[in-house]
């Protein structure tokens, strides 16, 4: 019997691996009554509250999709299954069939489009900087003979420095461990900005003692699409994806969700971020495409 049972899992195995090869996700989603979604732990757009629930602009996004997917293939139920990501092993669980659909706070790059397709953008990130509200701070010249923190490990200094408009600037470059602890340099004066995605500084803000006495400032360094990742050469199951945004979109509920999980208080302490939809997400709505970042650096 057991036997049986392990030669019944391996040919399911085999057949969705199976699926998964032939760039065919929604017969495999049809055939196991079942889809993984890949999820961030920790992320502005996809978070877990513990206990395997998870929260967030994109993972609420992904089961409206997830629904309409149900109901495109006539099914009645439609079970979700939750897998965690990182940023190292996401890529490999889309290609080798494990996740799905990846609806993280991944990047949609030239390179990554080498090995994963993507669905049309449905977050544009901006790289700001954020100041004491009375430093008198308001835009990368302002930083000359200053200090300025980043989280180790992360690009926003160089993209700093490779601005046109830092020609000539000097400024001192201080690290924080981590994001939290870049956000506590600038709070004890240690630094006199933070520079890192809008959305991170937008959450650092509203978790401080004082929220008031910090802004976003200065112009944007960089931009960079966010959206959700699926297996290459699967045209209809992305056609799936892209239609279901694309009603979202059209109907007002994305625009519901993003004042939701970004403008009114989230779990689990019941802050709100506050941060307004930029102009370039705005943008990437009234035109969705599945451009890399490296088309948003042309001029």
């Amino acid at each position: 019997m057991k036997k049986h049972i392990f030669a019944m899992a391996v040919v399911t195995l085999a057949a969705g691996s199976a699926f998964a090869q032939a760039g065919d996700t929604l017969a495999k989603i049809k055939s196991s009554g079942s889809i993984t979604l890949g999820v961030r732990e920790s992320s502005g757009l996809s978070y877990t509250l513990g206990n395997g629930k998870y929260v967030g602009f994109h993972t609420e996004m992904a089961e409206v999709i997830i629904s309409d997917i149900r109901k495109q293939l006539g099914l009645s139920a439609l079970e979700t299954k939750y897998q965690p990501v990182t940023s190292q092993n996401r890529i490999p669980l889309v290609t080798n069939g494990t996740v799905d659909l990846e609806c993280g706070s991944t990047t949609n790059n030239a390179a990554r489009q080498k090995d994963v397709a993507f669905a049309v953008t449905t977050y544009v990130e901006e790289v700001r900087m954020v100041v004491k509200a009375n430093s008198g701070i308001t835009s990368i010249k302002d930083l000359n003979g200053r200090s300025v923190a980043t989280t180790t490990g992360t690009t926003s200094v160089q993209t700093l420095r490779k601005n046109e408009r830092a020609g000539g600037i000097d400024f001192k470059e201080v690290y924080g461990k981590d994001h939290a602890d870049s956000f506590l340099l600038l709070e004890t004066g240690r630094a006199d900005a933070f520079v890192m995605d809008g959305s991170i500084l937008a959450a650092n803000i509203s978790k401080s003692k004082n929220p008031a006495d910090f802004k976003i400032v200065g112009e944007v360094l960089s931009v960079e699409p966010i959206a959700c990742m699926l297996r290459k050469n699967d045209p209809a199951f992305k056609k799936a994806v892209d239609d279901s945004i694309k009603r979202q979109i059209a109907d007002g509920s994305l625009a519901k969700l993003y004042d939701k999980w970004f403008m009114q208080p989230v779990p689990p302490t019941n802050t709100k971020i506050g941060l307004p939809l930029s102009e370039a997400t705005k943008a990437a709505w009234a035109h969705p495409n599945d451009k890399p970042m490296e088309d948003y650096a042309k001029k």
